[in-house]
């Protein structure tokens, strides 16, 4: 696959995405960036939601994990439709009735200044983990697919792709975001089908025998009732996936932020229906497309990747199929990844703006200018945080790294819970303590239960853990009078 072609249309994907900022971006204002003026149209903003979600290491995993665990992953992509359930009913009706912009100021409300900035804080930082390792795991297939054959240094190809982010996020904010999302959503997903529809004619099927011969694999299987003690295990996976939901959507202000961007409540409301909705056929399209990739591997006498993360680039882009599936494929993972990237670094700018400066109220021109400030500091943050990623070079440390940046929303989870369950007030400055406990007992409880009990895994259990040792901290801090500010 010819680099220098890939190179082209790299440049000729920016280059749309820069048209549509430059559109967007006209008599933008902070609150243009902030919220959209709450003009967003809530159709556009679910469909651009998937591609937020669905990062670029989503669009390169899934495929992979049928060899691994099967379509297991569909019961918690079902306990996520519980969660949203919780963000229609109970997140989303608080934000708009407080009229917020950062949903963290609920906190300063609820219980003071300490806890708001805690709060804002621990998704700082996992956020500034979570985007960073989204984008070095996808930099550095692209590195070794393209820009290493050009002699293009991985340094220069960071800051070259942080430099784009920022041009078209900059001005227009959340405002760009929803319209570039909508536009990535649709290169990734157009990716996925257009490698479905390539393997089912090499491996001659239509869309009947299609349907038969995946439903028929054992790979497919997507309910596990039976062994308990494994990860796999549909009510750990059913309810954990509600609360990574809850946590990582509902508490998340990069996802809640393109909600309160939409013109009312309701709309937010239909928004996250609809998103929710289309979630289950987007995740059952990647599954059955790494199915398809077992077999096509199979049938051409393919050796599967030990690292089965790498079988669905390794397959598109190793000379197995044509060079246009090989493109489409680059730009479907581009898509995914910088549609996450560039949400993350339009929320963290609006969070520490207002989190931290609590600038929302300070003049236009002002606000202008330190937005900016900080948009830019946040973008070379993210960079720094790949290069250390790429100076440790080690797998298995930055996943780990990934993983604890994911306790991170455990505190959180308690925090809200707590403010929206009890009317109870708290010792305010108790509060940052409780959250950094919370994860750490969390993890050694992880490894006490996987010691104690045989053959047992740990999962996404682990944050509802978390969130409940953080409610229990609180309750001992609490105090019994409690009045609404």
């Amino acid at each position: 696959m010819n680099p220098l072609i890939i190179l082209i249309v790299i440049l000729g994907y920016f280059s749309l995405l820069l048209v549509i900022s430059a559109i967007t971006g006209r008599k933008a204002n902070s609150n243009s960036f902030f919220i959209g003026n709450r003009r967003s149209p809530w159709y556009i903003v679910a469909f651009g939601m998937i591609g937020a979600s669905l990062s670029g290491i989503t669009f390169i995993s899934v495929p992979g994990w049928v060899l691994t665990s099967k379509f297991y992953y569909m019961q918690m992509v079902l306990g996520y439709l519980l969660g949203y359930a919780a963000i229609v009913h109970i997140l989303l009706p608080l934000y708009y009735k407080l009229n917020l912009t950062s949903i963290y100021v609920y906190l300063k409300s609820r219980f003071g200044n300490v806890s708001y900035k805690t709060g804002a804080v621990f998704f700082l930082i996992s956020r500034v983990v979570g985007a960073s390792f989204r984008l070095f795991i996808v930099a550095n297939v692209l590195q070794i697919t393209v820009f290493d054959k050009l002699h293009i240094p991985f340094a220069l190809t960071i800051l070259i792709t942080l430099i784009f982010i920022y041009i078209y996020t900059f001005r227009g904010g959340i405002k760009t975001i929803v319209w570039t999302d909508t536009l990535q959503t649709l290169f990734m997903l157009f990716a996925v089908v257009a490698c479905i529809l390539f393997v089912s004619k090499d491996l001659r099927l239509d869309f009947k025998s299609l349907f038969i011969e995946i439903s028929r694999n054992e790979l497919s299987t997507v309910f596990n009732f039976a062994k308990w003690r494994e990860g796999s295990f549909f009510f750990k996976q059913f309810l954990s996936g509600a609360f990574i939901t809850i946590v990582m959507t509902g508490l998340d202000q990069d996802m809640m932020q393109k909600n309160l961007s939409c013109r009312s409540l309701h709309d937010a409301q239909k928004n996250m229906y609809w998103y929710s909705a289309m979630l289950i056929p987007v995740n059952m399209l990647f599954l059955s497309l790494g199915v398809l990739l077992v077999q096509f591997s199979n049938a051409r006498g393919i050796p599967i990747p030990e690292y089965t993360d790498n079988l669905f680039p390794l397959l598109a882009t190793g000379g197995y199929m044509p060079n246009l599936v090989g493109i489409i494929f680059m730009l479907g993972l581009i898509a995914a990844a910088y549609s996450s990237a560039d949400s993350a670094i339009t929320a963290l700018t609006t969070s520490i703006t207002i989190d931290l400066f609590e600038a929302e109220n300070i003049e236009e021109k002002k606000l202008r200018k330190l937005r900016w400030t900080i948009h830019i500091a946040v973008s070379l943050i993210i960079g720094v945080v790949i290069f250390i990623f790429r100076i440790l070079n080690n797998d298995a440390v930055i996943s780990t790294l990934f993983k604890a940046a994911g306790y991170t929303y455990g505190p959180l989870l308690g925090l809200y819970a707590f403010g929206l369950f009890t009317k109870l007030a708290l010792r305010d400055t108790w509060v940052p303590l409780i959250a950094v406990m919370a994860p750490f007992i969390s993890f050694l409880l992880k490894i006490l239960l996987e010691a104690c009990i045989q053959n047992y895994h740990a999962s996404f259990e682990i944050l509802v853990l978390n969130g409940i040792i953080t409610f229990a901290g609180l309750l001992i801090v609490s105090k019994k009078s409690y009045s609404v500010k």
